[in-house]
């Protein structure tokens, strides 16, 4: 499990090898998922939880001020802890 954190308007790639089978959940703040046209997806408040694989989306971003969380699971991990 690792954890992302995004300062107010900050953007992340997700980049599909690296979020392969991961699930992801919103500890803290504010997500909203960029798709891959570019345009905007839902917000995701805390405690939402989301795959991203097959989704189109191509990044995350926090719409808000304060500093969002991300906690990130996935199966390489777990198999590795």
């Amino acid at each position: 499990m690792w954890t992302l954190t995004l300062r107010g308007g900050g953007r992340v790639a997700v980049l599909p090898a690296q979020w392969y089978d991961a699930f992801a959940v919103v500890v803290r703040g504010r997500v909203q998922l960029e798709l891959r046209d570019g345009g905007p997806g839902p917000v995701l408040g805390r405690h939402a939880g989301f795959w991203l694989r097959g989704t189109g989306v191509r990044a995350l971003r926090n719409p808000g001020r304060r500093t969002a969380q991300v906690r990130i699971i996935t199966r390489d991990m777990e198999k590795t802890t």
